[in-house]
Formats: structure tokens, C-alpha cells, sequence
């Protein structure tokens, strides 16, 4: 493995709109993504395997529900924080983001936003150290961006629910503590259970011979007349709104680390381009490469600019789901493009495992089609200013 030299670009002095608990919490997070994170993750991303060790770390710099108020555990920290934790993490790695970003906005979150005082106490400490971890149940085989249509369901059997159906693509899945589930009650309303492994009927194979997100570990949800506790259902939120507020979370969350993702690429590019010799100078000299790099790091801090702006709309409580999905779609899509862009300038060194490049380049390709496809954020936006509805 080589090196973590990793410098991130900072080209408009957004530091200068940042607190300096922003810079303290951004900084620590780095530092330990250089020495927890760097050194693993090509070996891990090659064995197809996610890095357990890491998650008690992940838990002590705040990556599980910084945001969730410190007496359920949390850091108590405001949306720019948490937004600058998912950078530096993704920056290391989109799988182990994803982790974070699911326990933190798909688990954490509809816990204490839709839960009640008994289940935020009873899960939510342990879920902010990485003594549980914990995943989200709302995609289905047949209903991915349709999540309305979902068949998975639960009877009312008197002293408990009775939960059927199944869950696909579920971060987490394999080795979760707990699974937020979202079924359908059997007046067709959409609710929140908290599955607990263990639960007779309840199994989560995991999915294999993955070409993105290695080293995520990734699975289904399966629920075989699972007899879920009635205190298991989250009481204060129902309907498709429950679901989609966690994943406004969760899109946030993503905004911010795409640019880790294209920061890592622009820095490992502009410092091989520097290097790289050829016809007896730097490529780094050619109008070409040079092109490349003015364009990736223009992206980068437009970008940049669009994620703070949306902290602060976030904090003040203003921020609109429309407004996440542009930030969602755009920032992936910058991220995936400069990835490529950057490939091109390692030439074939930038297909190997001694850059991360290459890894960044297929971890996006599962970014930017989950929390929402590229095209249905697009959908979003366009509706929202239109006032019309192309979804059907």
C-alpha cells in the first residue's frame, strides 16, 4: 500500500466558512481514515470482505449518528459536522461510508425522529459505539424506485405482529444487530419495525461476486412469519413520508462524500501527473492533463459550495427534499466523472490496486443508483419545478 498523502483541495478558502469544531471534527476524522482506513482497503476491496475491525473506531470519531443528541449517545453535532464526517470517510472508502451514512440516517435516525423514549434509549447507545450495528429494509427484488408498491407485510396476530416478505440490497444486512423494516399493515399503511437477529423466521444472505462497493458488506433481508413484539413498531410517523425522510438523511449524507471520493481522485491525479515524465518533462505540463485538472478541481469546489450551502438550509430546518436530491445527483455524478477523468491521467497504472482510483471509480457506479437513481433525482427536480409529476 502506498503512502496516504493525501491533500485536499481547498481552491475558494471554504475553510473560512467553517467553525473551528467543523475543522476539529473534519481533521480527526481524516487522520484516522489515513491510519485505520488507507493502509486496509485495497487488500479488503480485493478479498471482497468489509473490515469489522473498524467499526469501534467508527463509532469513537463520531461516524455513527453524530447529529443524535448526547443523551441517546450521540455526538450532538449540527449538520455541517456530520456532512464533513461523511466526506472524509467516503474519501477513504464509499463502502465504509456506507455503513456509517446507514447507521447513522437509516437506523439512528428513524429511531429518534419516529421512535418512542423506551426503544431511542434501549437501542440507540449501543447502535452509536458499534455494539449494534444496523440496517435499513425498504428496497424490494421488484420494487427499487417504487417503494410505495412494496409487498413485504405484517398481520396483526394480538400479542404480535406477524412480518412476511423480503428486502434486497441492504447495506449492513449480513452481520446486522437489528434491521429498521419497512412492511405494509393490513390496511396497506406503510410502518417501521425494529427486526432484531434472532427472531425466529428472520435470515440475511449475503450478496456475493459484487464489481462495486467490495468492500461493503452487502444482503437480503428475509422474513419467513417472523413474530416481530408489538413494542417493536416505531408509533410516531407511518406512510411512504417515514422512509423517504430517513433517506433525505442518507442523500445528505451522500452529497457530502462524493466529494471525498473526487477529492481523493483529483489529489492522486494532480501528484502522479506531477511525477509522470514524458517526451522530458511532467505530464503535468500538457495542455491536455492540465485541461483535466482545471476542470476537475473547478467541479470539486462548485460542489463544495452546493454541500455547505445545504448544511446551513439543513440546520436552520429549511432544506427540501428536492433540494437534497440536486445536491445527491450532481455531486455523484461530478464524482464519477472526475474518477474516470483521473484514470485517464494514471494511464494504465490507474486500473491497479496501488491507486484507489480504480476502486473509487466502481464504488460510485452503486452511488449513484442507490438513495435514489441518478434519474429519478432528476425526476425530483424536475418536478418540483414544474409543479408536475412525470413518475407516472
Amino acid at each position: 500500500m502506498r503512502p496516504d498523502l493525501f491533500q485536499a483541495p481547498d481552491y475558494y478558502n471554504l475553510d473560512d466558512l467553517l467553525s473551528e469544531e467543523h475543522k476539529l471534527v473534519r481533521d480527526s476524522t481524516r487522520a484516522w481514515v489515513k491510519r485505520e482506513v488507507s493502509p486496509i482497503i485495497e487488500e479488503y476491496a480485493q478479498k471482497a470482505e468489509f473490515p469489522k475491525q473498524i467499526i469501534k473506531g467508527l463509532g469513537e470519531i463520531g461516524g455513527f449518528g453524530p447529529y443524535i443528541p448526547v443523551e441517546y449517545g450521540g455526538a450532538g453535532l449540527d449538520q455541517i459536522s456530520y456532512g464533513l464526517i461523511m466526506q472524509e470517510i467516503e474519501r477513504g472508502d464509499s463502502g465504509v461510508r456506507s455503513t456509517s451514512s446507514v447507521q447513522s440516517s437509516l437506523v439512528m435516525y428513524p429511531i429518534w425522529k419516529y421512535g418512542n423514549e423506551e426503544q431511542r434509549m434501549k437501542y440507540l447507545p449501543k447502535l452509536a459505539t458499534g455494539e449494534f450495528i444496523g440496517c435499513f429494509g425498504l428496497t424490494e427484488p421488484n420494487h427499487g424506485s417504487d417503494p410505495g408498491s412494496m409487498i413485504t407485510n405484517f398481520k396483526d396476530m394480538g400479542d404480535h405482529y406477524l412480518l412476511n416478505g423480503a428486502k434486497m440490497w441492504i447495506s449492513n444486512a449480513p452481520f446486522a444487530d437489528i434491521a429498521v423494516v419497512w412492511a405494509k399493515n393490513e390496511e396497506g399503511r406503510i410502518h417501521g419495525l425494529i427486526v432484531e437477529r434472532g427472531m425466529e423466521g428472520f435470515t440475511t444472505p449475503e450478496t456475493h461476486n459484487k464489481w462495486s462497493l467490495r468492500a461493503s458488506s452487502t444482503g437480503e433481508l428475509i422474513f419467513d412469519n417472523v413474530k416481530v413484539p408489538k413494542e417493536n413498531l416505531l408509533p410516531n410517523k407511518s406512510g411512504l413520508g417515514a422512509p423517504l425522510g430517513c433517506l433525505d438523511s442518507a442523500r445528505y449524507g451522500i452529497a457530502w462524500g462524493a466529494i471525498g471520493a473526487a477529492m481523493d481522485c483529483y489529489d492522486t491525479a494532480l501528484r502522479y501527473a506531477k511525477e509522470r515524465i514524458q517526451f522530458d518533462k511532467p505530464i503535468a505540463g500538457t495542455q491536455l492533463q492540465q485541461k483535466k485538472l482545471a476542470e476537475m478541481i473547478t467541479e470539486i469546489t462548485k460542489a463544495q459550495l452546493l454541500t455547505w450551502r445545504l448544511g446551513v438550509l439543513r440546520n436552520e430546518g429549511r432544506a427540501t427534499t428536492a433540494q437534497i436530491s440536486m445536491a445527491k445527483r450532481n455531486n455523484v455524478n461530478m464524482a464519477i466523472q472526475i474518477a474516470r477523468e483521473a484514470r485517464q491521467i494514471l494511464g494504465g497504472m490507474g486500473i491497479t490496486g496501488e491507486y484507489s482510483i480504480m476502486r473509487h471509480m466502481m464504488n460510485l457506479e452503486s452511488v449513484i443508483t442507490y438513495e435514489g437513481t441518478h434519474d429519478i433525482h432528476l425526476l425530483i427536480t424536475g418536478m418540483d419545478v414544474t409543479g408536475i409529476s412525470a413518475f407516472k
